[in-house]
């Protein structure tokens, strides 16, 4: 039986999200092969609380637990941390100097795809997709909208650059609604990306690593009753259809999963990874809009659906992951 150390909560407002989807793993991670120790991560403590309901605060030295006098490490970890400092390669960074295997990509990838504004300025240099142009702007330094809105043009898309969920982020349709909404994406980050609007469907394509081979899921395609797909539409039932495989034609269902499998290995991913398109409308150019090497596992979450649709089981999926690590 391995020790594995379920990590969930995290320091930004994805914490939540992040407990959601804990429950679903720590379900799903086979009793027969795994010891599950769920540990939740706030910038108060790292804690484990026991079936007695006794908390129990993790030993930073080396990352172990002390329960009832027995001390307890762990022979990996299963990172389901959504935001700081699970997604953006910190969290990575400790374990590897404990030597501590984890399910997710490394400190280096984690921390680059995790900055939207650098992750697509190496995206765009690969030459295998499409980005949006789009501006990185950074707290305190200046910014001039008029040289925003002549760049970019109208609607466009502002956002932390270093997030997910789409917390903070806007769709501003006029130079006035500029101001606000980097100020309100500034209020989760001190980076936000201003980025072109590109008019089309948004798809999402999940994958993992097994066994040296990589396991491609089928197609999503999102669908928003709202403006865009914001945080309510995330998290909300009714307000987006998701569709599981998307119904789109072969041709551009195939190029997505390609294109996906291209930047899996190109952006050294490893473990679960996510990549989320624009099929732009008036000339079906493929753009990509960002990667997520934690995407959520909760029961509404895309990579579950797309796990369900492919005939496989969470379990399963856990399972092998786990097993291409330790």
């Amino acid at each position: 039986m391995k020790n594995i150390a379920l990590i969930a909560g995290g320091y930004s407002g994805e914490n939540v999200i992040s407990i959601r989807s804990a429950e679903v793993v720590e379900k799903n991670l086979d009793p027969a092969l795994f010891n599950v120790y769920k540990i939740v991560v706030t910038p108060e403590n790292w804690t484990h609380t026991t079936v007695a309901g006794k908390e129990i605060i993790i030993d930073k030295n080396d990352f172990s637990l002390t329960i009832d006098g027995k001390h307890i490490t762990f022979d990996a970890a299963f990172i389901i941390i959504h935001g700081t400092p699970g997604e953006d390669g910190k969290l990575q960074g400790y374990l590897d100097m404990l030597g501590i295997p984890y399910n997710t990509c490394d400190a280096a990838t984690s921390a680059l795809t995790f900055n939207k504004g650098f992750c697509n300025k190496v995206v765009k240099n690969l030459s295998v997709v499409n980005v949006a142009d789009s501006l990185h702007i950074f707290k305190n330094k200046l910014y001039n909208t008029s040289e925003i809105a002549e760049k970019l043009g109208f609607p466009c898309f502002v956002k932390p650059n270093c997030g997910g969920s789409s917390i903070g982020m806007s769709k501003v349709k006029t130079i006035e609604e500029l101001k606000p909404a980097i100020d309100r994406a500034l209020e989760e980050d001190a980076q936000i990306l201003i980025e072109k609007f590109v008019k089309g469907r948004e798809f999402s394509c999940g994958m993992f690593r097994a066994k040296g081979k990589k396991i491609i899921f089928p197609i999503t395609e999102i669908i928003s009753k709202k403006d865009f797909f914001d945080y309510e539409a995330k998290y909300t039932p009714g307000v987006t259809d998701e569709i599981t495989p998307a119904q789109v034609d072969d041709t551009y269902s195939r190029l997505m999963q390609n294109t996906a499998s291209i930047l899996y290995d190109e952006l050294n991913c490893a473990g679960i990874v996510r990549f989320d398109f624009i099929l732009e409308e008036s000339t079906n150019d493929l753009y990509f809009l960002e990667v997520n090497t934690v995407p959520g596992q909760s029961e509404n979450s895309i990579v579950p659906q797309q796990v369900r649709a492919m005939g496989m089981t969470i379990q399963d999926l856990y399972t092998q992951v786990l097993a291409e690590i330790y």
